[in-house]
């Protein structure tokens, strides 16, 4: 049984695009950078967030593999913490002219719905437009772009665009759903 996905594009081409959400009040919410990349990390905060929602593409990639990505130049991993507990994350990607990649963006289930998103989504935004600050090899940034698909939290699309994302591409295909990994493998998940 096949299942229609669809796939929406959004970009900012202005750091004055940004809409940023203010911080949630009454929480402690502290965002850091990653500062030494770690496939173990990585690999927690993608199947934390992602699992119940599909997230499977870098799932069969090798710890070699996955540490690659996270080392290559402009690549970046922005952690949200609640009270000291990783709540979520964004990881940026530096690409060709100019351009930068959210490549993931989402909270862990027990984190979503709790003003959290708006915040992260806003700081991760501003660091991919100061990139080139941090990475002087990079270009400064003139697009930041990011997908969402049908399969992801029902508050994504909306939060993209409260953040002043535009749609610019939309895809839609039937696929065979996969199971759904979940962020706890195995018997009692």
């Amino acid at each position: 049984m096949s299942i229609t996905l669809t796939t929406w594009s959004l970009e900012q081409t202005s750091p004055d695009d940004l809409r940023p959400s203010p911080a949630p009040e009454g929480r402690e919410l502290r965002i850091a950078r990653v500062g030494f990349p770690s496939a173990e990390f990585s690999r927690f905060l993608y199947t934390a967030v992602g699992g119940d929602i599909h997230w499977g593409d870098r799932l069969s990639l090798t710890r070699a593999q996955w540490q690659a990505i996270l080392e290559k130049p402009g690549t970046e991993t922005w952690v949200a913490y609640e009270d000291g507990t990783p709540a979520g994350y964004v990881e940026l990607d530096a690409q060709d002219e100019g351009v930068v990649e959210i490549v993931y963006f989402g909270l862990i289930p027990a984190f979503r719905g709790r003003g959290i998103g708006g915040r992260l989504l806003s700081y991760g935004v501003a660091r991919a437009w100061d990139l080139a600050e941090r990475w002087p090899e990079r270009p400064p940034t003139k697009r930041v772009w990011l997908h969402t698909c049908s399969l992801d939290g029902e508050h994504a699309m909306a939060n993209y665009e409260r953040r002043g994302f535009r749609l610019f591409d939309t895809k839609t295909e039937q696929i065979e759903p996969s199971e759904t990994p979940g962020s706890w493998p195995g018997p009692g998940a």
